[in-house]
């Protein structure tokens, strides 16, 4: 992303967009179909359905930025589309994902409920 710039929510959008869409198109969609403000200080990732590439769209002071990272032989890992259409993500989260690390095949450590120390 550009330096310097502040993130405040990260949103991945569950199902697969077409990748011939560019900032216009992935913004409408933003704005239509996910009904949330494309001009804040939020982050929205897309995946193609080979799950090979990322789009980040995101807003900064006077334009919109476009990155994209492309996979050689590797696939993201994604959640599944599900009853919401975003999931959101912290920015340490969205850098694992990038990364390469499946946020949703690693589960917490299990709660412990003891009733006694002895």
């Amino acid at each position: 992303m550009h330096p310097g710039v502040a993130i405040g929510q990260v949103y991945l959008c569950c199902v697969p967009v077409d990748f011939r869409k560019q900032i216009d198109g992935l913004a409408a969609l933003v704005q239509s179909e996910l009904e949330l403000d494309v001009f804040g200080d939020t982050l929205f990732v897309f995946v193609n359905r080979q799950r090979n590439r990322i789009k980040i769209l995101y807003w900064h002071r006077n334009g919109f930025c476009l990155w994209q990272k492309r996979l050689e032989k590797e696939r993201f890992a994604w959640p599944a589309p599900g009853a919401q259409a975003t999931v959101t993500l912290t920015p340490k989260e969205l850098e694992w994902l990038l990364e390469g690390f499946d946020l949703w095949a690693n589960y917490p450590h299990k709660t412990l409920r003891y009733q006694s120390v002895m």
